[in-house]
């Protein structure tokens, strides 16, 4: 099942994606008596996911996709939402990328740091490159979606946490992390670094998220990719482990790091890529060339 929150009549409203186009959940709900929130946040939240996605499984789908529906042309995405309780992100999760910091990858447990929720965008939204930096990359990054409350979590039972995947574009002031590590929140927490959608794609659809190649792409060119199973830290090990240091919440977000970060400039168009997802793409504008 595939699940976006689109912009529908100046409102941000959750809707099912299928292979025609965007059908609002509020319009499930009228026209095939449901009762589930139009908030997908909530529907995460409430714990109304594994129903929706039951009903899917036995004949919802078909029943979806004789509804009136938004084309795919001409939905507007929003982020998949705007307040989680929790981003986690993971730093130098692929060797190629610690390469480009001159940096040694983590060996023993993952390089993490958190973002506030005031960074979140969504799919065509800007990037923009505050005046306070000369260097700026974004990262193209699979993003796990916790589903339930769950602590202690064994990396064997870690798919029963997660609500989706969905992918994301992290960014940094890379000059401002080099004058000192102790910077990384910081370098980390500008407006509009974390661009986050357009769609949320659950677990039973993913036949192996092991093999899934994820690219991080400028101005149409591919500038890196690799495949999760080369991360030193695979998802089931963040699941894990972050919740072992503080418990995981319905919505909080593990970006699982890039392939490779990419200097962004004024104009630019950058892109995360991940197979069997529609991919997220933001122009970039630099705040100081146009003040």
């Amino acid at each position: 099942m595939r699940l976006a929150t689109i912009k529908l009549m100046g409102l941000e409203v959750a809707a099912v994606i299928t292979s025609k186009g965007a059908v609002p959940v509020s319009l499930v709900n009228e026209k095939l008596n449901k009762n589930w929130s139009s908030d997908l946040f909530e529907i995460i939240k409430k714990g109304q996911l594994d129903e929706m996605k039951d009903w899917y499984e036995k004949g919802g789908k078909e029943e979806i996709e004789k509804l009136e529906f938004i084309p795919k042309e001409e939905i507007k995405y929003a982020p998949l939402y705007r307040r989680p309780r929790k981003i986690w992100g993971i730093g130098l999760n692929y060797v190629e990328h610690a390469s480009d910091l001159a940096e040694k990858a983590p060996d023993e447990e993952p390089a993490s740091f958190m973002k506030p929720d005031t960074t979140i965008i969504g799919p065509m939204d800007a990037i923009k490159i505050p005046v306070q930096s000369e260097k700026t990359t974004a990262e193209a990054e699979l993003g796990v979606i916790i589903g339930k409350v769950c602590k202690d979590v064994e990396r064997e039972d870690w798919l029963s946490c997660v609500a989706g995947f969905t992918t994301i574009i992290d960014v940094t002031a890379e000059d401002i992390l080099r004058k000192n590590p102790r910077y990384l929140t910081r370098a980390k927490s500008f407006d509009t670094f974390f661009s986050f959608g357009p769609v949320m794609v659950t677990t039973d659809e993913i036949e192996d998220v092991m093999k899934l190649r994820v690219a991080t792409v400028k101005n149409g060119k591919i500038f890196a990719q690799n495949t999760v199973s080369n991360m030193k830290f695979p998802p089931d090990f963040l699941v894990s482990f972050h919740s072992k240091v503080m418990t995981l919440l319905p919505g909080d977000i593990i970006s699982t790091g890039t392939p490779r970060a990419v200097q962004i400039n004024d104009k630019d168009v950058v892109e995360c890529w991940i197979d069997g997802f529609e991919p997220l793409i933001n122009n970039v504008v630099d705040l100081k060339v146009r003040k």
